[in-house]
């Protein structure tokens, strides 16, 4: 059985926290960096000195054993028992609360309590060491404690959890009995579903990655989490990780769990919203001083979260909304805390990987409960890219030394406007060199060290600054430039030789850019954290590409069949097309030509996918001039929410006339949408989908042109291709659904392509004309 456990830094933060929360007081430090601080200090203390000391204690509690573990910073076993704790921030010691003081300290006298029982020690002398970041100041305070006070404050934090470990037994068996009666929420499977639940039970009972790639219709949320709950309900592990890059799929997930609800599921699952997304209207723009959702949050919160853990089971934004506001709390730091107590966890992919927001509550140590169950994989390639890249430009700054310049100052503003200026300053010279250089774009591999030193004076300063000054126009653009630093300093942390400096021309300036190309050994950090993952998607070939962009080298790979009859789709290449740049004037007249005939064989609704929005325009301007009759839909990219859901209900709005909706590759159309039955009967793809050609992609295809020798192939064309199979993919989404699928590109009958094919185009058919594209189309609706 997996064991009731806590950590105990989580434990003493449960229990006595208390105050107000103060988001913005937090420290600026990623746990990279204050890991670095850590080494940096632990280096400097004699050879008996022993580093990250592992302190467990099991201890039975209301009828079940709990784990409480942790690791004490430096812990000297001689004639005395000497422990240490460090702690990083930003704040002087003396401007940290007194309950964030309390926390420090209690956090070691358990490690006290625990060590001087195991190692006989009578009394125990306990040192806070605290660095303070901005100034590398560090301040040492020493106390000692016998073992018997230490003893007794161990035994108060244990005897108040208690009520909370009996409600986590009880839940638990609850669930467990449950997940082990859960019964597939269907009659039957699907095909190739009892293959991949299979496979997904096997993946957490042997701690590994799985690669999965499933085509659409295959039941992948289902299919993913019924074995995952059955593991939880044999105790194989506790809790799992849901990971989406779309809010979309988040909400697929939550209708997989009402369904096996219905069935008889007790489970506690949770949705995590972005902060702007589930604060109250009234808390925009509010100081924490000033919210009444965060004054005295900690002397509330465990009341909310008893509250909702009698009540209700799946917590959705707005159920989470619903009990925050009857509690006075803030609704994003009221879901963190809930979380602790779920079983499923759904979220954005940034909660585990991003090196700035991950749940440093899960994951700063492993922990084999946990599981990670990753839904539209191929999309992870390029957002964990974004996740370890940062930067910074030079309007930001020029901006907030106008306002400095406009709305006058006192002289306690003198110091942030004097390092504002020297960031200024700094930009500047750099602009210089690339000025002289005259190119598009400048390249360095090594890190900016002085800008990087500047941006850290600054931000020190405006931390001291802040809290004097009046909300206004000033102090919002100075906390912008101040986020902007704190993100690239963050980054900095990270930069090794995958990284580059990219630098850019902007409209007074110059945009500096910490570009990673290879983020694969973080995510591979990321990973490790837990029990092992599963990722899955309906484009996930190559395999190999994945696996290794995704840090999973090693991991399992399982590529499932379509669910779907091959003769419910017709697909056609027309090798009589040419869209490379140099061709595409050339070749407008046989695009909409053949565009003219995919809709014109039958009356319906039609997507057609463009690889930009200037080519989109292009084209879809010279459709209309032929087909002034024909109703026509466009995607641009000023779209609001309501924009395309109005562009969507067009398609899902009963018809008997034809429409044609011009979209991009890649786009919010172009996957993760559903179109069933005779809501969308033809797609055309106009092009390969290569990116456009920039400084970033050439740069990853040198890298990895380095590295493997597929510089092209992972730059260029897979993401390529991904986008192609996603746009094809809105087409046959049930039994039901028909329909052709046009590839306009000649490029598509060459092997570099076929061979990216998945199993279900095998039926692929090559047309050479016009002509004999308006044969096969209307072919395919006789048959």
């Amino acid at each position: 059985m997996v064991p009731t456990k806590i950590g105990i830094r989580q434990l003493v933060e449960f229990i006595l926290r208390s105050g107000d929360l103060n988001p913005t007081a937090n420290s600026q430090n990623t746990a990279l960096k204050g890991a670095q601080i850590h080494r940096r200090l632990q280096k400097k203390r004699g050879a008996d000195y022993e580093k990250e000391y592992a302190v467990k204690r099991v201890v039975e509690v209301a009828g079940t054993e709990l784990t409480v573990e942790g690791r004490a910073d430096g812990v000297v076993i001689g004639d005395e028992l000497f422990i240490e704790e460090i702690k990083t921030s930003d704040p002087t010691y003396d401007e940290l609360s007194e309950n964030t003081k309390t926390l420090y300290w209690s956090q070691a006298k358990v490690y006290g309590a625990i060590l001087s029982q195991d190692l006989d020690y009578e009394q125990v002398t306990i040192q806070l060491t605290y660095y303070q970041r901005p100034t590398d100041d560090v301040l040492e305070q020493q106390q000692t404690f016998s073992r018997q006070e230490l003893s007794e404050f161990f035994d108060e934090l244990i005897n108040e959890y208690q009520e909370w470990v009996r409600w986590q037994r009880d839940w638990r068996s609850v669930r467990n009995q449950s997940a082990q009666k859960l019964a597939f929420p269907f009659s039957e499977y699907r095909a190739g579903q009892r293959e991949l639940a299979v496979a997904v039970y096997k993946t957490i009972l042997t701690e590994q990655r799985l690669f999965v790639e499933a085509p659409t219709g295959t039941g992948k949320t289902i299919s993913t989490l019924f074995p995952s709950i059955k593991a939880i309900g044999e105790a194989k592990m506790e809790r799992i990780f849901y990971l989406t890059a779309k809010q979309s799929t988040q909400h697929v997930a939550e209708e997989a769990l009402e369904l096996m609800a219905e069935g008889g599921l007790k489970l506690k699952s949770i949705t995590l919203t972005a902060k702007d997304k589930i604060i109250f209207p009234e808390e925009v723009g509010v100081n924490p001083e000033n919210n009444p959702y965060m004054l005295g949050y900690y002397d509330r919160v465990k009341d909310g979260i008893q509250d909702v853990l009698e009540h209700e089971n799946q917590l959705t934004k707005e159920v989470i909304q619903k009990y925050a506001k009857k509690h006075t709390l803030d609704p994003f730091e009221f879901s963190l805390d809930l979380s602790l107590f779920c079983d499923l966890i759904i979220g954005d992919y940034n909660y585990l990987f991003d090196p700035r927001v991950y749940l440093q509550r899960y994951f700063s140590n492993v922990d084999k409960g946990n599981f990670f169950l990753i839904d539209e994989a191929h999309n992870l390639v390029s957002r964990s890219r974004e996740m370890y890249s940062a930067e910074i430009n030079t309007d930001q700054v020029v901006k907030a030394q106008e306002l400095f310049e406009t709305s006058g100052h006192d002289v306690d503003s003198s110091t942030v406007k004097r390092w504002l200026n020297r960031l200024g300053n700094e930009l500047t010279i750099i602009q210089n060199t690339f000025e002289k250089e005259n190119k598009e774009a400048l390249v360095d591999y090594q890190p900016l060290g002085p800008l990087e030193n500047v941006m850290l004076k600054f931000n020190e300063a405006v931390r001291e600054w802040l809290p004097k000054q009046p909300d206004g126009d000033l102090t919002d653009q100075i906390l912008s430039v101040f986020f902007a630093c704190s993100v690239y300093l963050k980054i900095a942390e990270y930069y090794d030789e995958s990284y580059r400096i990219i630098i850019k021309k902007t409209e007074v300036g110059i945009n500096v850019q910490e570009q990673i190309l290879d983020p694969s050994p973080y995510l591979d950090a990321s990973l490790k954290k837990g029990r092992g993952a599963v990722f899955f998607s309906a484009t996930l070939s190559p395999v190999d590409y994945y696996q290794e962009t995704l840090g999973s080298s090693d991991a399992l790979s399982l590529r499932m069949d379509s669910p779907f009859e091959q003769r419910q789709q017709n697909i056609l290449i027309t090798d009589y097309i040419d869209t490379r740049f140099a061709n595409r004037e050339e070749s407008l007249p046989q695009i909409v030509a053949s565009i003219d005939m995919l809709v014109s064989a039958k009356a319906g609704n039609y997507l057609i996918f463009c690889p930009s929005y200037a080519y989109l325009d292009q084209i879809a301007s010279a459709f209309r001039v032929l087909r002034p009759e024909v109703q026509v839909e466009q995607q641009n990219n000023q779209m609001s929410p309501e924009d395309r859901t109005a562009f969507l209900d067009k398609f899902r709005t009963p018809s008997a006339t034809t429409l044609v909706g011009f979209a991009v590759l890649g786009g919010i159309f172009s996957e993760g949408i559903d179109l069933t039955d005779e809501q969308l009967i033809g797609v055309g793809i106009v092009s390969v989908g290569l990116p456009g050609l920039n400084v970033e992609r050439n740069l990853l295809r040198d890298y990895f042109d380095e590295k493997n020798g597929h510089g092209f192939e992972y730059a260029y064309q897979l993401p390529g291709m991904n986008h192609v199979l996603q746009a094809a993919g809105r087409l046959i989404r049930t039994k039901r659904d028909r329909g052709n699928v046009v590839l306009m590109d000649q490029r598509f009958a060459g092997y570099r392509y076929l061979k990216l094919f998945p199993k279900h185009w095998s039926n692929y058919r090559q047309i050479s004309s016009i002509f004999d594209l308006k044969k096969a189309v209307n072919g395919f609706w006789q048959r």
